[in-house]
């Protein structure tokens, strides 16, 4: 029959008898979430199973059930309510046992927990990752697992979002097996079925030290820089130290709250803009090139950390140096990289002598013949990048791609002279780029959808968040951040000195304000970029040269043992500076501006306007296609808080219009100095 011949489909969750024993399968993919259908699939198994004498739930697919279904989240909770549905399976005169594989996460966790036992294949992962979508779980989770692994452990789990394996659940009795085929273990299992354990939400909580509470609190609120999710979480699980009646109720209320609360919308946000960056217009319905082998140029810092990415992913790396000497070192950096990872528990020893017969760093460009893509990076200055394309060039195939890891430098300029333009792409890492989530893919206007569709699967190779950007100035980015220091500079002038704005900053949630950042970076890197584009700066536009000035001074940063602020040998805590705040308060005098004092609350509101006015600015002249794609370039490449949702999903938080009045304010203060944008 056709799809439109109204054929039945197949059910959401099926129930199968073999005897005594009851099979209960979900098949919702690809995760198997707990939507509507499904909760009400396995509410009716429930009933359906009486008469067995044991009921195995497992579930179709790659994975067991890993999470609720999050696009339900922002509409009022449909009956049956997954709290419900797990009392109902823990209830069941039947007993449930649940035959896990793949992730077992959220939803999934909390109806395993309310099984009478739990079966696992090897590897399988548990988790309550509620906290990272700004929510506490709503089902039971934060009442039954520290009854069911302690409290230490729960905290880990709940508080962080922390995915346990099952090989470390088991010692814990958090999981009874773990079997490799689950189907013959189940059967094995239900020959002589064990005597029925209390169910886990009548259990009391282990014992756990005294000041377990205290010290967690005081870690989470440290790490968590103004999210509130994990605190929510840590006091979840204290309500299970209630009876279970008592916690539950209040677990569930608290979790429909926190649905409305603007860090969910934020995190939700962002979860879903995640994948929708991944899939952008231009490269729907287009299939990648198969990548295997990659060639990188320059093995600094940036390269190394290239080659040590592509690695880690799979693939052959061929890293060209200048000689044989700087070949050496990059192969020596590239080890120690990968080294990094196996103490870190990252990489196992074998894996990392793997991925090492894998590379190859050499000084002869032949030496990429046979690399399907090739990647430089090298100095930003562009003749020394027209000359590595044109090497490059010479010794690949004519269809290789070519890609450009420039920060500010035009692609066209760079790839000028190339044969087959089409191939030509940039591929903008985040330094350091083994660890750095964001890839800025660059297109430009001959760059064909095959390439950029390659791109982006090159970047899901390397588990990084992948942005599509047309071509300008920093892309979209460098460009907001040289917005953002801007107008930071322009508040220096005007009253504020350096710590205040980087505690403003910090107190919004960002890791670090733009003058640490600065000195952490090296101040000469944004200097260089600022020489280079002062011949074609509006000379009407205001300019701050307080940051040049440092920088004439030698002042660059924690490497020269001071910048914006001065360090001592051997520590890099920044101590504010004497001498740079007269530097500021000199610049306001000179000008004639009489300085003002800004609160923490109006240096950050101006800040976080110019970010939004700028990305709208990108959005219109079709450098980035949505907003989406401008909160992730900032929360994966800038350190913006995930839990604000980044500045397009912030502005429209606290409401566009007072965005806008911030920005227009910031405006009329600098003359001919903004653009304001349309939206």
């Amino acid at each position: 029959m056709s799809k439109g011949t109204g054929m039945p489909q197949a059910p959401l969750v099926k129930v199968e008898f073999e005897g005594d024993i009851a099979w209960v399968t979900v098949n919702n993919p690809p995760v198997n979430a707990t939507s509507t259908k499904v909760r009400q699939g396995l509410a009716d198994a429930v009933a359906a199973v009486k008469g067995a004498r044991v009921a195995f739930l497992g579930c179709a697919g790659k994975t067991f059930i890993a999470g609720g279904d999050m696009s339900e989240f922002d509409a009022p909770a449909v009956e049956p309510h997954l709290p419900d549905v797990v009392q109902m399976i823990e209830e069941s005169k039947v007993p449930f046992v649940a035959l896990m594989h793949g992730n077992v996460l959220g939803g999934g966790f909390e109806i395993a927990m309310a099984c009478a036992w739990r079966i696992a294949a090897p590897g399988t992962g548990f988790g309550l990752p509620e906290v990272n979508v700004g929510l506490i779980p709503g089902a039971g989770g934060t009442q039954r697992l520290p009854r069911l692994v302690g409290m230490e452990t729960a905290i880990d789990m709940a508080c962080s979002g922390k995915i346990l394996k099952a090989e470390a659940l088991k010692p814990l009795g958090a999981v009874d097996l773990i079997e490799a085929d689950l189907t013959q273990a189940a059967r094995d299992f239900a020959k002589e079925l064990p005597e029925r354990p209390l169910p886990v939400s009548q259990r009391e909580v282990p014992e756990f030290a005294v000041d377990l509470l205290e010290s967690s609190h005081a870690a989470l609120k440290k790490r968590a820089k103004g999210q509130r999710s994990p605190l929510e979480n840590l006091m979840a699980l204290i309500w299970a130290l209630e009876p279970f009646e008592h916690g539950q109720p209040k677990e569930r209320a608290r979790h429909l709250e926190l649905r409305k609360s603007a860090e969910s919308r934020a995190l939700r946000h962002a979860f879903f803009a995640e994948r929708s960056v991944s899939k952008p217009s231009d490269i729907v319905g287009v299939e990648p090139r198969n990548i295997s082998q990659i060639a990188v140029v320059g093995g600094g810092l940036m390269g190394a950390g290239i080659a040590t990415a592509a690695l880690t992913g799979g693939l052959s790396v061929t890293l060209i140096e200048r000689d044989t000497e700087a070949a050496a070192a990059a192969q020596e950096r590239v080890a120690s990289l990968l080294q990094g990872a196996v103490k870190r528990g990252k990489m196992s020893e074998a894996l990392m002598k793997d991925r090492l017969s894998a590379f190859k760093a050499v000084d002869d460009y032949a030496e990429a013949a046979d690399a399907q893509l090739a990647i430089e990076a090298v100095f930003e200055d562009l003749g020394v990048k027209q000359q590595v394309f044109t090497s490059l060039a010479e010794h690949m195939d004519a269809n290789a791609i070519l890609a450009t890891n420039t920060s500010y430098l035009d692609p066209t300029e760079i790839f000028a002279g190339i044969e087959n333009q089409s191939r030509c792409i940039g591929l903008h890492f985040f330094s350091p780029a083994h660890v750095m989530k964001l890839l800025e893919i660059v297109k430009t206007p001959e760059t064909s959808a095959e390439v950029i569709a390659t791109g982006f699967a090159l970047g899901k190779k390397l588990r990084k968040v992948s942005v599509l950007s047309g071509i300008c100035d920093g892309f979209i980015g460098n460009r907001m951040l040289a917005a953002f220091r801007r107008e930071a500079d322009y508040l220096l002038a005007d009253g504020a000195l350096p710590y205040q704005v980087d505690e403003a900053v910090r107190e919004f949630g960002m890791p670090m304000g733009p003058y640490e950042l600065q000195d952490l970076t090296g101040l000469q890197i944004a200097w260089a970029n600022r020489k280079r584009n002062a011949e074609t700066r509006d000379p009407k536009e205001r300019y701050v040269s307080i940051a040049d000035q440092l920088c004439e001074m030698e002042r660059f940063g924690q490497r020269s043992g001071k910048g914006w602020y001065r360090y001592e040998e051997g520590n890099r805590a920044p101590i504010r500076d004497p001498e740079v705040e007269g530097i500021v308060e000199a610049y306001s005098a000179k000008h004639r501006i009489v300085r003002k004092q800004f609160s923490s609350e109006e240096i950050s509101s101006r800040l976080l306007a110019v970010l939004a006015n700028e990305g709208a600015l990108i959005i219109e002249e079709g450098i980035a296609e949505n907003a989406e794609a401008v909160d992730m370039v900032q929360i994966h490449g800038y350190g913006f808080p995930r839990w604000r949702g980044g500045p397009m999903n912030y502005q429209t938080e606290i409401g566009k219009s007072v965005s806008r009045a911030t920005m227009e304010t910031v405006a009329e203060e600098s003359p001919n100095s903004w653009k304001l944008s349309g939206k």
